[in-house]
């Protein structure tokens, strides 16, 4: 460990010389320091971080949380949970040091969320901030199974318990066909719809499909990949769930549909993409296409909903619906309860037959 000054700047230098877990001796520096005082103190955090001291701050515990973590997550998911992390959670407790951080402080950041207003007047939203609250109850728990914090003061303070309804926008039948009738001007457009609304395949799993993962004498597809564009690349990453691994069976028709739209694709190779648009493309064909038929504009996610809803209308298990979506059926079951009418009248009229069966039975015993 050295603390230099350099005679040009008139600035101070750390060099910081360390043991990794390889057992090889490793070597770090920062300059730039105006004093000898804030040079040290670069230095302690530094001894800290690597002899993983929870006298440490916040954000020197998150350097240490990325280095366990980022290999182990989706680049995507990644991404989401660094900039979360980099711009709600830091700022404010970045300084503090971790293990002094306590409940009470953890509820008064809360607040701070909730009184945040945009331009518009509007704040965050009850799911966006259950996420950013997620996020620093991860970073707790890390310090708590791998560091020895001796608790989570996010898990106690709980989660931001705000309300919001989110009403699920779907098509039924009728509307995705008028909504397609105007697609067809666009083949690309047309058979992309055609694959998210009767497959109910994600957005991501739809832009990986290769013609490898097609089988038209089986009518099966295979979901087994997600295409994202990060940082300028193209990405393929795993599902977004292990469940999401999944054969999905294809109506004949769109084995034919499909079939044609790739034999207008010159010289597809197995592996190349099918589709070879972006997301904000389908968006901006929802819009046109919801314009031109006159049907509600509701998300591309929104066709996934409408494909449960089919199937539901359809009078499919929940259990059988859930294995085609890459879904625990308990998710179906939660998020999808209230399209399920007719087993809520039926529950409804037996428990009416039960309750006349008692009272005639009393009546009977008299």
């Amino acid at each position: 460990m050295s603390i230099y000054k350099d005679n040009v700047t008139g600035k101070w230098r750390v060099v910081y010389r360390y043991t990794d877990w390889t057992g090889k001796t490793k070597q770090t520096s920062k300059r730039g320091f105006p004093t000898k005082r804030e040079a040290q103190m670069w230095e302690h955090e530094q001894m800290l971080k690597h002899d993983a001291k929870l006298d440490m701050t916040f954000a020197s515990f998150y350097e240490i949380y990325v280095e366990d973590k980022k290999e182990r997550i989706r680049d995507n998911t990644w991404g989401t949970k660094n900039n979360i992390a980099r711009t709600k959670i830091l700022p404010y407790f970045g300084e503090r040091k971790i293990a002094e951080i306590e409940p009470k402080d953890v509820i008064a950041w809360q607040n701070h969320l909730l009184a945040f207003k945009r331009a518009n007047g509007k704040g965050y939203s009850a799911s966006y901030l259950r996420k950013i609250h997620s996020q620093l109850s991860a970073i707790f728990n890390h310090a708590v199974d791998f560091y020895h914090l001796p608790s989570n003061p996010a898990q106690k303070a709980g989660n931001i318990a705000i309300e919001e309804y989110k009403e699920m926008l779907f098509w039924t039948k009728e509307e995705y066909l008028k909504f397609a009738d105007v697609m067809m001007d666009k083949p690309v457009s047309y058979y992309a719809f055609e694959m998210l609304y009767w497959c109910g395949i994600r957005e991501g799993e739809l832009l990986a499909l290769t013609p490898a993962d097609f089988d038209f004498t089986t009518h099966t597809l295979r979901i087994n990949k997600s295409y994202q564009r990060l940082n300028r690349e193209d990405v393929i990453t795993p599902p977004k769930t292990f469940k999401s691994n999944r054969f999905i069976k294809m109506p004949q028709f769109i084995c034919d549909e499909m079939q044609d739209y790739m034999g207008m694709l010159y010289s597809l190779k197995e592996d190349e993409r099918i589709f070879t648009i972006s997301k904000s493309y389908l968006h901006h064909e929802m819009n046109r296409g919801s314009k031109v038929s006159g049907v509600k504009r509701i998300r591309v996610h929104d066709l996934r909903h409408s494909h449960v809803s089919l199937l539901i209308n359809m009078g499919f298990t929940v259990l059988a619906i859930a294995d085609r979506m890459g879904h625990e059926s308990i998710d179906i079951t939660y998020r999808y309860a209230h399209l399920f009418p007719s087993e809520q009248t039926q529950m409804a009229e037996q428990l009416d037959i039960e309750r006349m069966e008692k009272s005639n039975g009393e009546k009977s015993g008299q």
